[in-house]
């Protein structure tokens, strides 16, 4: 006889678990925190006997790591799922999923990611630092959306693009750990627009830091608010310089060949992204170092020569591509690179999903590289999804003993699927394989004749 419709509150939250690993005894444990997972249990008005909110949730990650990220496959999940377990199987129409996603809360999705992200980057191995930091990474990018009134109202396409030929575009900045490859934390704006450029959105970032961090980051974060801000909390920097300042490396403290500390006035005109308050307390001026190895310029508030010294320094900045890799991971293969959602509320919860179950992928690769003595960076995150696609459902239905069986030797395969190590390649952004040659629409596809 088939069990009822609703499975108990113990049996989601235990399958929530399972399916991602989430065992006391491996390492990186209370991603999510049982607060929070309660939480998303209380939120909403649950009306759907099957789509809970710990269901819906689990559904809609393995909905953004399937290879079509369509609303049927997450269905079809949930209903093999319900099979093994004996229970009565739920139909495949997609609407009760669709609106169990709408009563989802965003803040509850934001402080998964961030709490998943913040127990990796802070659990990290000491063997994965870099002379006792933890490495963070930052940079940005766009994605793309479908072309809906709500989606333009909130993240409207680039003026340069006619109404109706272009698709509504969001920024996303992020910091990325180093070691782990987690993200801990993001913020999202319009592509264009006041308080909307990269260091707009970073500013809202920087909370995120401390003490222990390093940050990398490219030219683009090189400014003197930033520099002031970090500075202030006690998190240490290496930036690319701008290539508009001139370096005399005659002046300062001399520290070695094109190696000094200079002192940085504050500039009279005010960053635009700043409060009037908060610009009033920056200092009236700043010591940093300035560095040049093989013709590329970089600042930091690195200031002992001996301990860091300058090639050090340049060689770990070389990493800061790692982020560029990271972000198009999450794009390509996990295809955030155009998003599904046509309101922009659901925007900013698929992008959340999207960090969350990169997040969780991560975890189990820092997991396996723990537990076999690699290093997560080593790591393969693809084959890491394949086995969680192909495993989940078997991972659902285990307890106990059982569940560990199959849990290590899984771990120990993604331990096996080593990759590569390579520094990044000096080539132009150009692809080999070239577009269909369709010509570009030059008016609303409604205004084209149809037979």
């Amino acid at each position: 006889m088939k069990k009822s419709s609703r499975l108990s509150l113990r049996l989601q939250v235990r399958s929530f678990k399972n399916t991602f690993f989430q065992l006391n005894d491996l390492p990186f444990k209370g991603l999510i925190p049982d607060s929070l997972i309660e939480a998303i249990h209380q939120s909403g008005n649950v009306r759907s006997t099957v789509f809970t909110p710990l269901v819906t949730l689990r559904a809609f990650l393995f909905q953004v790591l399937s290879s079509t990220g369509a609303c049927k496959e997450a269905v079809a999940h949930v209903l093999v799922e319900r099979i093994s377990l004996d229970y009565n199987a739920n139909s495949m129409n997609t609407g009760p999923y669709c609106k169990s996603r709408l009563r989802l809360q965003l803040s509850h999705l934001k402080e998964a990611v961030t709490s998943s992200g913040k127990v990796l980057h802070n659990q990290a191995s000491s063997n994965w630092l870099w002379n006792g930091f933890r490495v963070m990474l930052v940079d940005g990018t766009t994605l793309l959306m479908p072309d809906t009134d709500s989606n333009q109202k909130t993240y409207p396409q680039q003026k340069a693009q006619k109404q109706g030929l272009g698709f509504p575009i969001v920024r996303l900045v992020g910091l990325v750990s180093l070691a782990t490859g987690a993200c801990i934390d993001y913020a999202i704006g319009p592509y264009q627009g006041k308080r909307t450029g990269e260091t707009s959105l970073f500013s809202d970032l920087i909370q995120s830091l401390c003490k222990q961090d390093l940050l990398l980051g490219d030219r683009y974060y090189t400014s003197y608010a930033n520099i002031a801000l970090l500075t202030k909390q006690g998190t240490s920097l290496v930036f690319r310089q701008q290539s508009t300042v001139k370096n005399d490396f005659r002046l300062g403290q001399y520290l070695g060949a094109k190696d000094h500390i200079i002192i940085v006035k504050k500039p009279k005109k005010k960053t635009v992204w700043i409060s009037d308050a908060a610009w009033a307390e920056l200092p009236d001026e700043l010591l940093i170092r300035e560095f040049s190895v093989k013709g590329i310029v970089y600042v930091t508030t690195l200031m002992n020569a001996k301990n860091y010294p300058k090639k050090s320094l340049a060689e770990l900045y070389h990493q800061r591509w790692k982020i560029e890799v990271d972000f198009r991971t999450i794009k390509t293969h996990m295809g955030m690179e155009m998003l599904r959602c046509k309101t922009a509320e659901m925007v900013k919860k698929e992008i959340a999903v999207h960090l969350l179950a990169y997040n969780l992928i991560r975890a189990n690769i820092a997991r396996a590289a723990c537990l076999n003595d690699k290093e997560p960076r080593h790591l393969s995150f693809m084959a890491a999804v394949q086995l969680m696609r192909n495993t989940a459902s078997l991972c659902i239905t285990l307890t106990g003993v059982a569940l560990g069986k199959i849990i290590h030797p899984l771990l120990v395969a993604i331990a096996q699927s080593e990759i590569g190590q390579r520094s990044r390649p000096n080539q132009p952004r150009v692809i080999k394989r070239r577009p269909k040659g369709y010509p570009l629409m030059t008016k609303p596809r409604s205004e084209y004749a149809t037979s």
